[in-house]
This record gives structure tokens, C-alpha cells and sequence, in this order.
């Protein structure tokens, strides 16, 4: 019951702080710090796992008034540490939940995870986080969805890291051309 109470508090104060934070606010680190800001933005906007911002939107911005190549490696690098926070949070409900069960998993619930885990870690892994960071699928899931597996967090962050630049890249380039570009081959 305390921990329901905790996370519907938790909730309510990142709902809250979504309002007071938009934009604008995105805009004026860039304005600010320059590629810092970029990094910064990029990384708050991914990091508030369960509040959505528009930073990718920032991207397409920041890509029009400074170099596109370097703010789509800046922003890449700054989501995929940012994603670190769904990924902690995955590892912390798995913990927490074996913390709190007081029965031990079954032989066979044992056998599953253990198998989700080598297909995962072995076969799909990186690729399916690459899948995941590079196009608009919900990203935050498959960081929480490793972290409550233990998936290795270098293999996670290094195919997040390249996901998201090639993503950002694209965005921030975007910004360069303009949406008129873009439109130019539909």
C-alpha cells in the first residue's frame, strides 16, 4: 500500500513538473549552452521515462542553427544515457520485486527466464535495441525490459548509443534542410 501511495506521488509530481517544463525550456539551453545544451535536453527528455517531452523536436531545431552532424552525435549520446534511467528502473523492479516475494521462483519459471535471457543476450540483443532506438517504437520499454532482465549494460548502452545518433543524425539534418526537403521525395 505505501509503495502504490509512493509511485502515485511520484507520478503526480512528474505530471506536474511536465507542465512547467516545455519547449521553451528545451530551446533556451540551446540558446544557452550550445551543444551542451543539445546534450542536456536530449538527455532530460529521454531520462523522464514515464512524463513524454519533445526533444526530439529540439533536435530538428538545434539542427537548423548549428552543425546537424555534431548535434545529432551530442543529442544520440545524450538520449542513449538518458534511456539509462528505464533501464535502471527495470533492474530496480526486479530487485525490488525479489526482494518482496517471499516465495522463491518455480523450477519452471526459473527455466524461462533464464532461457529469455541467453536468446536475448546471445541472439537479438543488441539488434532489437538498435531497432528500437533508431525508429519511433517505445524505446523507454526495451530499457526496462533489459533492466528487469540484467541484460549486459555496455551491450545495452552501446547499441542504444548507436541507435539514437542515426536517429538524431536524421532528425538534426531535418532541421538543415528544412521540411520542404523531406516533403521533395514523397
Amino acid at each position: 500500500m505505501i509503495s502504490f501511495t509512493l509511485a502515485s506521488s511520484i507520478l503526480n509530481i512528474l505530471s506536474k513538473i511536465s507542465y512547467m517544463i516545455d519547449l521553451s525550456f528545451f530551446l533556451g539551453l540551446v540558446y544557452t549552452f550550445g551543444y551542451l545544451g543539445v546534450f542536456l535536453a536530449s538527455f532530460i527528455g529521454t531520462a523522464a521515462t514515464f512524463v513524454p517531452f519533445p526533444s526530439f523536436l529540439l533536435v530538428i531545431a538545434a539542427g537548423a542553427i548549428l552543425n546537424p552532424f555534431i548535434v545529432g552525435i551530442v543529442a544520440g549520446i545524450g538520449a542513449a544515457f538518458g534511456e539509462l534511467v528505464g533501464y535502471g528502473v527495470g533492474f530496480g523492479v526486479y530487485y525490488g520485486a525479489k526482494k518482496m516475494s517471499k516465495k522463491k521462483l518455480s523450477k519452471k519459471e526459473r527455466g524461462w527466464m533464464k532461457l529469455i535471457r541467453k536468446m536475448f543476450g546471445k541472439n537479438l540483443g543488441m539488434v532489437v535495441i538498435f531497432i528500437f532506438a533508431v525508429t519511433p517504437l517505445p524505446d523507454k520499454i526495451i530499457g526496462i525490459f533489459c533492466g528487469a532482465i540484467r541484460y549486459d549494460i555496455k551491450k545495452f548502452v552501446i547499441a542504444m548509443i548507436a541507435g539514437k545518433i542515426v536517429l538524431h543524425i536524421a532528425l538534426a539534418y531535418i532541421g538543415f534542410y528544412g521540411l520542404g526537403f523531406v516533403e521533395s521525395f514523397f
